[in-house]
């Protein structure tokens, strides 16, 4: 089934006007744990990029369980947009790079290459969508 276009439309507004996500990785008692981060890159509504420290709880969560979630939502209007996937965490300094901002030399004094600095890439496979008392599960295919 083909997904209505009002609702991909207003699923990927919400992604676009979304300053904050809220990052859930699994522990390593198997738990799930949320961290909300900037918003800072995306390449489509299935990949999208946060940055923060090699060293941090989270990075080494997701080095050894790459499964993710990243929710988005308008608490305003009652929209989220939750997504399945991956979870990435690179050092290539081209991501890096991409992803710095003036202003990261405080958390990393060293600049881009900074050895504590990182990238994580997020690859959506699937997501459910909340508004108007509705949830709608789509798999990322629907939507790019």
């Amino acid at each position: 089934m083909k997904m209505d276009t009002t609702i991909k439309n207003e699923i990927m507004s919400l992604r676009k006007n979304s300053k904050a996500a809220f990052i859930s990785s699994v522990d390593e008692q198997g738990y799930p744990t949320v961290k909300a981060m900037l918003v800072l890159e995306n390449e489509s509504i299935k990949t999208h990029y946060f940055s923060t420290n090699l060293s941090t709880r989270r990075a080494k969560q997701f080095l050894k369980n790459p499964k993710a979630a990243v929710y988005y939502c308008n608490s305003n209007e009652f929209k989220g947009l939750m997504l399945q996937g991956k979870m990435e965490v690179l050092t290539d300094r081209e991501y890096k790079e991409m992803l710095w901002r003036e202003g990261f030399e405080i958390y990393y004094p060293n600049g881009v290459d900074d050895e504590d600095y990182c990238v994580l890439r997020f690859t959506a496979e699937k997501g459910n969508y909340y508004h108007g008392l509705k949830n709608l599960d789509f798999d990322i295919e629907e939507v790019c």
